[in-house]
């Protein structure tokens, strides 16, 4: 296994508004991810899950331990990684063909070359017949698709996502997870989902991280021995249901626990 991402006794603290003190958010946080696969994240609400992406995103400064990348410290966002938020994040006034670009603006690619990209990308997610609509033309999950086409035009070696199907439907958050394994079989980024849904993460997941209550730490890692190309009718396999059962008991352990 080569590691790819290393997370080494992360503690993260906060500055607590209108009182004195910090508040604890993830606290000796230890895990390794190797390189190429799909780890999803998921724990009691509130319990870091998102502060441990912004730690490997470099936008949250660790109060103690580290994150390296390569076996390089992370001391800041970097080309190498992206991130796609549940809140969609995009702009309002660029057409989807133009969000995508963004970030091949902001690295300053050539005109002709950031076009065809962002085209690539607009066709991989399939929206090319949205390419010039503006978000609030688009759905939910079109708005989604809009934003991983965004993260993965600029070629990421990391890909981070934070609940980005968590404001969608049932059906649709199902066939963008369908989806989103669809796209990532292609190339197979190391790529890191944090969700609330059990059943979400051990679909998509090669490993499952649970993390315990506030301050998150891990409690457990399980390896997901499901084959890929992954489908629909697996969560109903003996399998996929006794991933389901183990999860839960730890996740009822974590908030059943006396504080």
């Amino acid at each position: 296994m080569t590691v790819h991402i290393r997370i080494d006794q992360l503690t993260v603290e906060y500055e607590k508004p209108r009182e004195a003190g910090r508040f604890v958010a993830v606290s000796d946080f230890t895990l390794d991810v190797a390189r190429g696969t799909f780890v999803t994240i998921v724990g009691p609400s509130g319990c870091g899950k998102s502060t441990v992406l912004l730690a490997i995103a470099g936008l949250t400064t660790p109060a103690r331990g580290r994150v390296l990348v390569d076996d390089q410290a992370v001391s800041g966002p970097g080309r190498d990684r992206a991130m796609v938020f549940q809140e969609f994040a995009l702009m309002p006034w660029r057409t989807v063909a133009e969000n995508v670009r963004f970030g091949l603006e902001l690295q300053r690619w050539s005109a002709d070359d950031r076009d065809a990209r962002a085209r690539r990308f607009v066709r991989l997610v399939g929206l090319e017949r949205f390419e010039h609509y503006r978000p609030h033309q688009l759905s939910g999950g079109m708005r989604q698709r809009v934003g991983i086409a965004r993260a993965l035009a600029v070629d990421p070696q990391i890909l981070l996502l934070d609940e980005p199907f968590g404001a969608l439907d049932a059906q649709t958050r199902e066939t963008m997870g369908d989806e989103l394994l669809s796209i990532w079989e292609q190339d197979k980024k190391t790529a890191i989902f944090v969700t609330h849904s059990i059943d979400e993460a051990v679909f998509l997941g090669d490993a499952v991280v649970v993390m315990s209550k506030s301050p998150g730490h891990v409690v457990e890692t399980i390896a997901i021995d499901l084959p890929r190309p992954r489908t629909i009718d697996m969560t109903d396999t003996p399998a996929f249901v006794e991933y389901r059962r183990r999860i839960r008991r730890l996740l009822g352990s974590e908030v059943e626990a006396p504080g």
